[in-house]
């Protein structure tokens, strides 16, 4: 089995991937959806915790060798990002949404020097939009921004062409597409509830408008 497939079997085990066609999940943005992502979850399960941290960092090492800090995107990605930073032995920093409105005012937490290679990590990616800011505030700040390492992405077209925009690779463990085969394996959709599925993943957003 795939690594891909293997992180998705996971996560379905641990209920942090759960489908719903019958009662779709709706989203801060509004959206419906027949899919609900929640790798916090992950963080209380410590076998598969030690998986995440291994492969994150597995990845970064291949993917990014050259890399000289790790930054996480609050606040799900921080909690990752420190555990592949800690196994790499790298600096961490971590992103905020916006400013805090206190204090020293700061969106970047951490120490980060001008020219330094970052690799962001991320626990999910959908549209891609709020990651992708993340990666603007840091390049603001002089950071060279090697590419994107998350945990699962919807793989929308909509994310793949805003990566695309933006100049960046992006890696994760693992994939809908992954998702999808481990569902099909295990008999726990339909061929007709697969077609439903992949409608959705093509145009989320007008999914049962």
């Amino acid at each position: 089995m795939s690594t891909q497939k293997h992180f998705a079997e996971k996560l379905l085990q641990i209920k942090a991937l759960q489908i719903n066609l019958q009662k779709p999940y709706t989203w801060a943005s509004g959206w419906r959806s027949p899919v609900y992502c929640d790798n916090r979850k992950v963080l209380s399960f410590p076998y598969v915790r030690d998986f995440v941290k291994s492969e994150l960092a597995n990845m970064i090492l291949e993917k990014f060798p050259e890399a000289d800090v790790i930054a996480g995107v609050a606040t799900a990605g921080i909690a990752h990002g420190v555990m592949a930073a800690d196994l790499l032995k790298l600096p961490f920093i971590y992103v905020r949404a916006k400013p805090k409105e206190h204090g020293m005012g700061n969106q970047i937490e951490g120490v980060l020097e001008k020219g330094q290679k970052v690799v962001v990590v991320e626990d999910l990616i959908s549209t891609g939009k709020s990651s992708l800011q993340v990666v603007d505030v840091l390049r603001e700040q002089g950071a060279d921004v090697l590419g994107m390492c998350g945990l699962f992405t919807y793989g929308f077209p909509v994310a793949d062409e805003a990566f695309k925009a933006a100049g960046l690779p992006l890696y994760t463990i693992s994939n809908y597409q992954a998702l999808m085969e481990v569902c099909e394996d295990q008999k726990m959709i339909t061929a007709e509830q697969k077609a439903t599925l992949e409608e959705w993943r093509v145009n989320p957003s007008e999914w049962m408008r």
